[in-house]
This record gives C-alpha cells, structure tokens and sequence, in this order.
C-alpha cells in the first residue's frame, strides 16, 4: 500500500509547470485576469475602496442621500440591540435547558453556525428581528442572499442597507452575483423547464469567468460586497487567484457545484490549499456540500480539511431543510444527523432554505426554490410577498428549532452577536 500511495504524489517538476504557466506572458487567460485587477487600479487600491464602500456611515450616508425608508429601520435594528430588546445567550441556554451546569458544559469549540436562506428582501429582516424580540428566538449568524444584484441596487438602497444591517447585527452574508447564466449566456438553459441543462455545466461559459471578475470587483469596491456564491470550477479558480494577488475576496461554493463525495471534496480542498497565501488563507471561506452527502462524508471531509490545515478557515455549510420545491425530495430534515456530527466535527454551518417539512407542505404557497429567480416586479404583480416573508419565516423558526436541539445537545451555537450578548 506504501508504494502505490508514493506513486500519486506530485513531483516538483509537475509544479514547475504549473507555475511556469501560471507567469507566462503568453498565457492569456491568466493575463486577462491580471488586465482586470489593473483596471480597478490593483490589489492594495481595490481593497482600499472596498473598505470605503462598506464602512457603516458611508454605507447610512449613501440611504440618507437617496432618502431610503430603510434608514429609519437599520436605525430602529440598532436602537433594539442598544436596548438589549433580544434575548441574550444566558438567558437563552436558562431558557433551553434550565440548568446552569448544563450551560457550563456546552461545547463552544464545535458551535454550529445558524444559516438562513435566502434573505431576498431587506424589510424581511426586520421582519425577523421583531418576531425574534417577540418570540425570544435567536437571530441567524449568517445571511444568504440571491436577488439580482442590479434589482437591488435600484430597489430604496436594499443593497445598501443590508449591509449596514450586517454590521448592526453582528452576522456575515452572501451575495450572488448577476453572472451566473440564467441571463441567457448558457444555451442549454432557458427558464425552470430546462434546468436539466445545468448537467452541461453552471452558469459561467465561455469569457463568463472574467465577466465574473468584473462583476465582483464592481460590487466589492462600489458597495463593499466581499462574500459572493460561486458555482462554477472557473469561477472558484479566478477567486483564488485573486486573493492570492493580494484582493481580500471571500466566496462559497454553492451546492449547485455537487460536491457529494470525498474524493470531489479533496479536490476543491487541495486547490484552495495550493493557491493559499503565506498565512494559510483562502478565500474560500463557505463550502456547501452536496443535499446527499451523509454524515460519513463529512466526517471524510472533515479530515481533509484539518490535514490541509483548513479547518478553521473553511466552514462546511450543511443543508438542514430546503425548500419544499424544486430542488430536493420531500421530507427532507436533516437535524438529528448535524446533531450528531456537529459533536466531533468543527465549523459547520446549518444552513435552512425551507421550513421544517411538516410545517412547509402546509402552506398555501410552500417555499419553492425558483423563486429565487422571480424579480420583485412579478412577486407584487402576483400578490404573493406575504406568502413568500411566511415561507422565509418558516425558514427562520426551522432555525431555531434547530438552534434548541444543538444546545439541548451540548454543542453551542453562533448567532447574530451583536445582538445576543
């Protein structure tokens, strides 16, 4: 066995070539990379602006200027948390388990990051943050979002205010970008009746990739947009090339990529190892398994992780529930499986993208994945938002439940943090 394990290291020679094609002049796929990061004036420039756009009093100036109603609200949102209006982690573990020496035993080390799915529209936070108030419930620690980008920079500053909230609530967030080829550049995809043609690749042919680029820079300079989804392997590629440039960009892998096996997941692993800087950091900082990864798989991964050094630096994001449509088989709830696992493996996110299934089938309109792709002109014209805020609340108490069954478990949990102190 020692022998064949020798017979598939990689020789130095192998990364000389890699590398001595990664600095060849004449390789113009890596230079027009390079052309794109020079236009938004280089590394140290980009990051810069970045940390301009996303600061909290340029972001509030920006909706004060264009008079956005949602000022008033992240104001509101930060009033609550001066005030001590949401439940704090004390109270919350006395709530959960009535007994301080339980509390005492929790395992921090292993505390599972509380994910929600998708965060369409900013008034649905605000939503959530009084209900949390009401209900002493705990608000997520991590945001996901896939509203077109454009949509929501025209929509009051809901981009704007987002990220302002972020940092009122003391949570990280996911943006996804516009290039992702549901706008036509992926001939085997049309409308929801031609998924299947995401079989012939996702979201990104052709010169995609660099429209890519383009897109983030844009949205990472103008609003301070660090965290993006990415679904595509040259896509994830062009991400750590440009971090190891020396752009401070984080992204996930969505589940959309597949990742369902070990051996798929040591391959995305050892190339964000490869192209890590000096530190040892990435810029993949979100991993989303495959919805038909079990708890062996991950267990496997997690090995992997922590052999290449990635374990605190790369955060499995587990799918807990999902959508009633389109997308997985129903019932699907996998609670007791993160609670076991989540007691010996670290950094896993329970990410909730449907209400728990019993609750979710009930709705008049149960959550379903492609309205992820409808914009908010259709939704008004249907008359179906309220439906849509039921079925992202669904998704929030699916969160919760989940947050009791970890602690009642021994594993803690990460939440919004400015507000549970």
């Amino acid at each position: 066995m020692s022998n064949l394990r020798e017979l598939i290291t990689i020789s130095e020679d192998r990364l000389a070539e890699v590398n001595g094609l990664l600095t060849d002049p004449e390789n113009h796929v890596v230079g027009h990379l390079l052309e794109i990061v020079e236009k938004y004036g280089g590394p140290q420039e980009i990051n810069r602006k970045a940390a301009e756009a996303g600061n909290f009093h340029n972001l509030m100036s920006r909706l004060q200027e264009i008079k956005s109603p949602f000022v008033a609200e992240v104001e509101w949102l930060a009033e609550q948390r001066e005030k001590g209006a949401f439940i704090s982690m004390g109270d919350y573990y006395d709530r959960v388990l009535n007994n301080a020496a339980d509390a005492a035993k929790i395992n921090q080390d292993n505390a599972v990051t509380l994910e929600i799915s998708a965060l369409q529209f900013f008034p649905w936070l605000i939503a959530e943050a009084k209900q949390a108030i009401e209900k002493r419930e705990l608000m997520p620690g991590r945001f996901i979002r896939v509203r077109n980008m454009k949509e929501q920079t025209e929509d009051n500053g809901d981009i704007l205010a987002t990220a302002a909230a972020m940092q009122v609530v003391g949570a990280s967030y996911v943006e996804t970008l516009d290039t992702r080829g549901t706008d036509g550049s992926n001939v085997h995809l049309g409308g929801p009746e031609t998924i299947t043609g995401y079989f012939g690749g996702i979201g990104q042919p052709n010169d995609y990739p660099f429209k890519w680029v383009e897109e983030y820079l844009h949205y990472y300079t103008t609003y301070g947009v660090r965290q993006v989804l990415n679904v595509n392997a040259g896509t994830v590629l062009a991400a750590y090339f440009l971090h190891k440039l020396g752009v401070d960009n984080e992204f996930k892998i969505s589940v959309y990529m597949g990742n369902d096996n070990p051996l798929a997941i040591l391959w995305t692993l050892m190339t964000a190892r490869l192209f890590a800087r000096e530190d040892g950091m990435t810029s993949l900082i979100g991993f989303n398994l495959s919805n038909s990864v079990n708890n062996w798989t991950i267990r496997q991964a997690a090995k992997i992780r922590r052999a290449l050094g990635l374990e605190r630096v790369v955060r499995f994001e587990h799918h807990i529930t999902e959508t009633q449509k389109s997308i997985v088989r129903q019932p699907y709830n996998r609670r007791e499986e993160l609670v076991e696992v989540a007691q010996e493996v670290p950094n896993i996110a329970a990410k909730h993208e449907g209400g728990d299934p019993e609750v979710d089938s009930t709705r008049d309109r149960p959550s379903d994945i492609l309205d992820y792709f409808v914009t908010k002109k259709e939704i008004l014209a249907q008359g179906v938002m309220d439906a849509m805020l039921r079925n992202y609340l669904d998704k929030h108490e699916a969160l919760n439940r989940t947050a009791e069954a970890l602690v009642k478990a021994g594993v803690g949990v990460i939440c919004a943090c400015h507000l549970h102190q």
